[in-house]
């Protein structure tokens, strides 16, 4: 979602008037987007922050504006404590980046960070920043209102509001028009978008519906689903439409209904179950992937034990999978105690991380001997005589280039495998 967002500064600078520049060394402005999840996302932040004090230090014209989530939690705070920024804005105040800009060239620093009700950004057609040609974000909603307790999303974005579903559809047939063949719909809870009134509601399904059909041959993702929110007719509108992929991101976080409830996910570990059902009788071949937090205010052995069973009874394809970062003026902050120590926590990610490694292998091991349609992407960064592409299920395949070129489709047979990735060769 930051790489999309960066995208529309991209376009709203440019429609100022601003170019981006051929490398860091010769900018008047670095913008630097940012992330306020997790706590390690933001020291890495501080961190390259102040790696550019020296290059401020050669280049006097040289300024820093930190964007984005970062920047609408700590506000005017983060300028104080970062002396080298000269700006700061928030995720709903890019269409006054040109101004803040005039400001630090006139001397003087600024802070933009007001949170909006109905800014989606929905007319400003994105500058796509060191795009391939081929997959493109576009971003459908904002926001978020679900208020998990470790979660300071719905602080720094504000509430959830939805784009007009004519603009999507119209963004993902111009993306197609260009030659891009991949498109992933962005959201924090993608099944909540809505758009409407009363008995003119556009939903998730229908608009999936709508931007599937803009060209079979245009693949639709979408990211991220909410378990509680996963509905049988956004299942049945992806088994209609061959070219809405069979891949699901539905994150968990735990598999303890005392952690999910602690955690205010609202749904419990036998609704989740459910789902996945849900998943594989209407679609079969859906790889299913997740994100878990390790060492939650209060989690016991029982619980994590919980989790590794869970992730046994799923055998999810991948897993995003983090240490708890206790994040300023969330719920949890103001009434929870961080209560786990670090080195159990790194245990017991330790053993989430490895259980999910072997799931994987395992599952890709089953994959050797099948075929599937690849969009191709490019060159593999080990060998230039190999490319790599997607296949539906989102998963990497890497094969011997042959006469297959990037931006086109082609059956791949998988002949071996990693983990991560899986090896093949052309077959179509």
């Amino acid at each position: 979602m930051n790489f999309a967002d960066s995208e529309v500064v991209g376009a709203i600078l440019t429609g100022a008037g601003y170019g981006l520049a051929p490398s860091v060394e010769e900018a008047d402005f670095v913008l630097v987007n940012t992330c306020a999840i997790r706590d390690n996302a933001e020291q890495r932040v501080r961190h390259r922050v102040r790696e550019l004090r020296a290059l401020q230090g050669r280049n006097k014209r040289l300024r820093i504006g930190i964007l984005g989530c970062m920047a609408e939690r700590l506000q005017s705070r983060l300028m104080a404590e970062e002396e080298n920024v000269s700006f700061v804005c928030g995720p709903d105040a890019y269409r006054r980046l040109p101004q803040l800009l005039t400001q630090v060239r006139e001397g003087q620093h600024a802070a933009e960070v007001d949170l909006s009700t109905t800014e989606t950004y929905a007319d400003i057609e994105p500058v796509r920043l060191a795009s391939n040609g081929i997959s493109a974000y576009i971003s459908i909603m904002r926001g978020c209102q679900n208020y998990c307790s470790y979660c300071v999303v719905p602080y720094t974005r504000g509430r959830e509001r939805s784009r007009d579903p004519e603009t999507i559809v119209a963004e993902a047939r111009s993306l197609f028009e260009k030659g891009y063949r991949e498109v992933t719909l962005l959201g924090q809870n993608v099944n909540s978008y809505s758009w409407g009134v009363q008995d003119n509601i556009v939903g998730f399904p229908e608009l999936m519906d709508r931007v599937a059909s803009v060209d079979p041959r245009l693949r639709v993702r979408f990211a991220t689903s909410h378990p509680k929110d996963l509905s049988d007719e956004l299942l049945a509108v992806m088994a209609r439409h061959e070219n809405i992929c069979r891949c699901i991101h539905l994150p968990v976080q735990s598999g303890s209904n005392r952690m999910l409830k602690a955690m205010n996910r609202k749904y419990t570990v036998e609704w989740y179950l459910d789902r996945v059902a849900a998943i594989r009788r209407y679609l079969p071949d859906c790889s299913i992937t997740t994100d878990v937090i390790a060492g939650f205010c209060g989690e016991t052995e029982e619980d994590h034990q919980a989790t590794l069973e869970l992730f046994r009874k799923v055998r999810y394809d991948y897993a995003y999978m983090f240490k708890y970062s206790e994040r300023e003026g969330t719920y949890a902050q103001r009434h929870m105690p961080d209560d786990i120590a670090d080195e159990e926590k790194t245990r017991r990610l330790n053993e989430i991380i490895a259980l999910q490694g072997q799931i994987a292998l395992e599952n890709n091991r089953e994959e050797v001997g099948r075929e599937y349609e690849v969009l191709v992407e490019g060159e593999s960064h080990r060998s230039k005589e190999r490319l790599f592409g997607r296949n539906s299920q989102n998963k990497v395949l890497v094969f011997d280039r042959g006469d297959a070129a990037p931006g086109t489709y082609r059956r791949v047979r998988v002949t071996d495998c990693t983990a991560a990735t899986l090896l093949g060769e052309l077959v179509g």
